[in-house]
């Protein structure tokens, strides 16, 4: 089933998302809402995004939650110590670590972010048993995986 399929979003995919338009990031939150995949974030995801929506834009704070809730993003569990370590020899900046941790211990399939310089671009990541891209690439891998199953 579809909504097994679980997609973690970095703080920079939810803030993407937040902002007005309709972008790829929009579109996966529908994906959500429409039930075909199972979007989560981890607590310092939301703590990451909730201190840049307050110093950017706080009055989109309460619009970020009503969001999060129509797409039915679920919170995963602070992470481990061990899948912070695990994360460590992968990703150099601990916040960063933090937030992969938190996809880890969730068993995700896909890890959605923005960050070109430190994730999405950083071919360590690979050694991860998840796909790591943009937005616009988890779509593009989203359309494959339904040809293929």
């Amino acid at each position: 089933m579809a909504a097994d399929l679980r997609v973690f979003l970095d703080g920079s995919a939810l803030f993407s998302a937040a902002q007005p338009g309709m972008g790829a990031a929009r579109t996966i939150l529908q994906l959500g809402e429409a039930g075909v995949v199972s979007l989560w974030v981890g607590p310092w995801v939301l703590r990451e995004t909730d201190a840049v929506l307050e110093r950017k834009t706080p009055e989109s704070r309460a619009y970020f939650a009503l969001m999060l809730d129509q797409a039915q993003v679920q919170v995963a569990a602070k992470a481990s110590i061990e899948a912070v370590q695990q994360t460590w020899a992968v990703v150099d900046y601990m916040p960063d670590a933090q937030v992969v941790a938190e996809a880890l211990e969730i068993g995700a399939h896909y890890f959605v972010s923005t960050d070109r310089a430190r994730l999405v671009g950083n071919p360590r990541m690979a050694d991860l048993p998840f796909s790591v891209g943009t937005p616009e690439d988890f779509l593009a891998w989203y359309r494959e995986w339904l040809v293929r199953r």
